[in-house]
């Protein structure tokens, strides 16, 4: 975990999706046991809250000076908690009130767990893959961002096809008319990439995912590629244009012409782990997997 100065003031972010009243209960409670323990609190939401001795605050600067951000919501709060932490290098510790959660690390019964383990500070920190994604035009770049899941390249129109160029390392790969084309990290792996039928990936795996969506190719595979890799998605003139989105949350217009270079990014996400389950755990967990009639070691 992040170290404090000694005698430094300790303060916590609180990610809230306002508009369920299970969350709000949720940070309630988790707010005044933080003041209680002499932690200042800060809380950010969609919505305005009423959370007493908490300062509420807008997504500019929210975490600065904070040593960590408890996301309370689903995974889109989640992502929104990566938005706000991100810029300052501050771990996130997710608290599940959606239907999967794949990114939180505590369930809505584990409130007092994870107060003891932010009061104790006996979190650890695991580091995640994301990416960067620069969109040109004519060789002049119109836009960069960021992704912790995955950048999509989708058609901006439900009647048509998008045509779109692959390349990987700067080599052409396949040209597809498609729906669209995903690009994602190990993390990214269990969302959009998945529901595109794209492998699973272990966090811990150093990987790039290319994931075609319903491409209309003999050769229309998903592609594991090494994490130092480009790759570039180049939009063709003829059916139209597309759109561009990262994590569903930031959009980039792609008219006929666009190229999206992808690459892994510099900066990762940092998540904040009170547990110690392997992935596979996880994953079963999760996906509610069957898993009777094993008989293998137990730990």
């Amino acid at each position: 975990m992040t170290e404090q100065p000694e005698g430094s003031t300790r303060r916590v972010l609180l990610a809230v999706h306002g508009v369920r009243a299970e969350a709000v209960s949720v940070a309630h409670e988790i707010a005044h046991a933080f003041v209680a323990a002499g932690i200042e609190v800060r809380a950010q939401s969609e919505v305005d809250i009423d959370l007493p001795h908490v300062e509420i605050v807008g997504m500019d600067g929210a975490a600065e000076g904070c040593e960590l951000v408890v996301v309370i919501g689903g995974d889109g709060t989640m992502l929104r908690g990566t938005e706000l932490a991100r810029p300052y290098d501050v771990p996130i510790l997710g608290m599940n009130l959606g239907h999967v959660g794949f990114l939180a690390e505590a369930e809505r019964d584990e409130t007092t767990t994870v107060v003891a383990a932010v009061v104790d500070r006996t979190w650890t920190v695991e580091e995640r893959t994301t990416l960067e994604v620069v969109v040109t035009r004519d060789g002049v770049e119109v836009a960069r961002t960021w992704a912790l899941n995955e950048a999509s390249v989708e058609k901006d129109s439900r009647e048509r096809m998008i045509e779109i160029l692959v390349e990987v390392d700067g080599r052409p790969l396949s040209r597809w008319g498609a729906d669209g084309v995903v690009a994602a990290t190990p993390t990214g792996s269990t969302a959009y990439a998945f529901s595109a039928g794209g492998p699973v990936v272990w966090p811990e795996v150093e990987a790039l995912l290319v994931v075609p969506i319903s491409a209309h190719a003999l050769f229309a595979r998903p592609l594991v590629v090494s994490p130092r890799s480009t790759i570039a998605v180049e939009v063709l003139s003829g059916q139209g244009g597309g759109v561009m989105w990262c994590d569903g949350r930031r959009l980039v217009e792609l008219p006929t012409g666009s190229r999206v270079e992808i690459t892994r990014h510099p900066s990762p996400v940092r998540f904040a782990r009170l547990h110690t389950k392997p992935f596979t755990d996880r994953l079963v967990a999760k996906f509610a997997l069957p898993v009777d009639g094993w008989r293998g070691t137990r730990g």
